[in-house]
């Protein structure tokens, strides 16, 4: 599992992190990046999105990684769906027992900030969060796709 991981981030162009204080990073087509980004991007690349949840353990039935695995299990990897997001893969981190990774797709960066809007107002997810809420710790990577990678 962790190998396949590997090859999939070596095969995209990794970029930089993304946080919520900061300046959205680039991500995308190369069309629509910087010449410091563009230059080994392909023109038709999505914007990829990595995210690594580290969920604090469960103390009287809530919170914790398994309680985390159900809200994705059970409808977040569906809404985020419904709102035009692509969720590549959600993986379990061998290394690390409360971490969940995952991967999204979407048309460009442009794109990924209406789905976060929908997302984030969707009655669905309001209900999901509090019938399983669970503090995390986020890590996210914004990325694009090289020239040469085979999966864009």
């Amino acid at each position: 599992m962790r190998n396949i991981l590997l090859t999939i981030i070596l095969s995209l162009g990794f970029f930089s992190t993304a946080s919520a204080q900061n300046t959205p990073a680039p991500c995308g087509p190369a069309g629509e990046l910087t010449a410091e980004f563009s230059a080994n991007v392909a023109g038709e690349s999505q914007c990829f999105e990595l995210r690594m949840y580290t969920a604090e353990p469960e103390q009287n039935g809530v919170g914790g990684i398994n309680n985390l695995h159900q809200r994705f299990r059970e409808q977040e990897v569906a809404i985020f769906e419904k709102h035009g997001a692509q969720v590549l893969a959600v993986w379990q981190r061998l290394d690390d027992p409360n971490t969940l990774v995952w991967m999204l797709a979407y048309r460009n960066r442009a794109h990924r900030q209406e789905v976060w809007a929908a997302f984030g107002s969707d009655p669905e997810w309001t209900a999901l969060r509090e019938k399983y809420p669970v503090s995390v710790s986020i890590e996210a990577y914004m990325m694009s796709a090289t020239d040469y990678s085979n999966f864009k």
